[in-house]
């Protein structure tokens, strides 16, 4: 009997209708499309801004998206991953609601935090699920709205993020196809470059940390741009020698959507030419967990099955990783 793999057998997204421009940011801080533009390959990103709605709102349509797609029964998906940093609230999973509200009712789910590497870190057990053999559908989704973290004042994080959700089906597959390897690092030392001060344990929300505008994100930009710029392009590398590829072999790399900068950099390590390269960065921005689902949104009808397909992300925390797959379907 052949391996089982896990395979990504269907694909979906959405973004938020609002298009927030550089030029309207210019209006809001210093700044214009020049140095934005630049800076971080950024031209423009989504807001979600209708009043209550948040993350799991996204995430039901990027998986109400996949199902009308592939034409896949709610009802047979055994399990729902929910990668995200911006939860719709504290203590109840969002995931489980997304799963409700989808008609998932024989799936049981929960929420997967590892900042920017939550999707990745999410194929890595989406996949070990199904290479377990008890599950066959399993419902990975990626999706955060940063809008509501963001403080529109700080310049060095306003300009950067914006709102977005993907979400990818992982089923059996006895082809070799599917995910081949991965390499998933995390280091503590970064705990302070890349965070929210308040609203955890530590710190919990008082008037206090509110007026000192501590529930929104703080970025030490220089900082995380080098760990990044490093540490993305070392496991992409790595994923690279441990099983004997090199450039030619790669169809496609599919990087977190961070900084141009640090993209380009990561293709270069993998010499790989700017054709094989999925970006999306200047229309959607940084949406954290959404934007490796939403690459795979934007390029699905030119993947080939066969495809060999690099995923690489770089987080907060610090998290940062590399996942070798193969794609398992034609354009449909």
């Amino acid at each position: 009997m052949s391996r089982i793999t896990a395979a990504i057998t269907a694909v979906g997204g959405y973004v938020p209708e609002y298009v927030l421009s550089n030029d309207i940011l210019a209006t809001m801080v210093d700044t214009n499309d020049e140095w934005i533009t630049t800076r971080t390959g950024i031209k423009e990103r989504r807001i979600l801004k209708e009043e209550g709605k948040g993350t799991s709102f996204m995430a039901i349509e990027a998986a109400k998206n996949l199902l009308a797609k592939s034409n896949t029964d709610p009802k047979d998906i055994d399990m729902v991953i929910m990668a995200t940093a911006t939860p719709d609230m504290p203590v109840a999973a969002t995931g489980v609601y997304v799963a409700t509200q989808i008609g998932a009712v024989n799936a049981f789910s929960y929420d997967l935090t590892a900042a920017c590497s939550s999707f990745l870190f999410g194929m890595s057990t989406a996949a070990k699920y199904i290479e377990s053999g008890r599950y066959k559908k399993v419902l990975l989704i990626g999706g955060d709205k940063m809008s509501s973290i963001i403080d529109y004042t700080d310049r060095t994080t306003c300009i950067i993020f914006g709102d977005g959700a993907g979400a990818v089906l992982f089923e059996p597959n006895e082809e070799g196809l599917g995910v081949q390897d991965e390499y998933l690092r995390s280091d503590g030392i970064g705990r302070n470059s890349l965070k929210i001060d308040a609203g955890g344990s530590i710190l919990p929300t008082t008037h206090a940390t509110l007026d000192d505008k501590k529930q929104f994100v703080y970025q030490d930009g220089k900082t995380v741009f080098k760990f990044a710029v490093s540490n993305m392009a070392d496991v992409s590398e790595e994923i690279l020698k441990r099983n004997n590829l090199t450039g030619d072999d790669i169809q496609w790399l599919v990087p977190h959507q961070a900084n141009k900068r640090i993209i380009d950099a990561t293709a270069r390590r993998m010499n790989l030419p700017g054709e094989k390269v999925m970006m999306n960065i200047h229309k959607y921005g940084n949406t954290t967990s959404g934007t490796l689902p939403l690459c795979l949104m934007d390029y699905e009808s030119q993947l080939k099955k066969g495809d060999n397909l690099v995923f690489a992300s770089f987080g907060g925390g610090f998290t940062w990783g590399a996942v070798y797959v193969k794609w398992a379907y034609d354009p449909k």
